[in-house]
């Protein structure tokens, strides 16, 4: 058994999953080099400083009762091998499970798909405009395998776009969306971007701009 890499840990979290009192568990590593992501510490698939599964797994056990869902979050949790034996194992504490993904690993989300109870899907952007956005070739087939297998699915799930004014003009967004229909998915949910975090400091924002929204 792989055992999971966790690059980070929220004790209690009220966003992470709405509606859930959860806990989440950030994996480490992440395939794809996002130029406005928030978490860069989480990128490389080893960090500088790993926490211990098992005492992640056992700080869980003590929390029964008190939470109702553990969020698997990134990184990019289907990057990592050990991924469904833990969620096998957080399970098992009668804890519901939610799974943050980018649809990196379409092999890996079908695995694991079975034993999660929410999925939130970040779309990044039209699918054709993938490979600008994240660096790497194919993502933007990878992820639309991923949607198609969460909407075949049937799991309760809430897409959401992170938007930056200068990186997701209208004309994009209007691609995005008939990309979704064209999917039978549902609208993504836009999110601001946030320059807390981003490394890129020419991608960093005024208020006025975030203000004004896309291009």
């Amino acid at each position: 058994m792989s055992e999971l890499l966790v690059g980070g840990f929220e004790p209690l979290s009220v966003c992470d999953w709405p509606g859930q009192l959860a806990a989440t568990v950030f994996c480490q590593g992440c395939p794809w080099r996002c130029g406005y992501c928030h978490n860069p510490h989480l990128l490389p698939v080893r960090g500088a400083a790993l926490l211990s599964w098992p005492a992640t797994l056992e700080f869980l056990r003590r929390r029964r009762g008190l939470l109702d869902a553990v969020v698997f979050s990134g990184g990019e949790p289907t990057l990592q091998k050990g991924l469904v034996e833990a969620v096998v194992q957080v399970r098992s504490l009668g804890f519901r499970i939610g799974l943050h993904t980018g649809g990196a690993y379409p092999s890996r989300l079908a695995q694991v798909l079975p034993l999660v109870d929410w999925v939130g899907f970040d779309v990044k952007t039209a699918f054709d405009d993938y490979d600008g956005l994240t660096r790497a070739r194919g993502s933007g087939r990878r992820a639309r395998a991923s949607l198609q297998l969460l909407l075949d699915s049937g799991k309760p799930h809430d897409l959401r776009t992170t938007i930056h004014p200068r990186l997701h003009p209208a004309s994009r967004l209007d691609r995005l969306r008939e990309d979704l229909e064209q999917e039978g998915a549902g609208p993504s949910r836009l999110q601001a971007f946030r320059s807390t975090g981003c490394l890129d400091s020419g991608l960093h924002v005024t208020d006025e701009e975030m203000e004004w929204g896309p291009a």
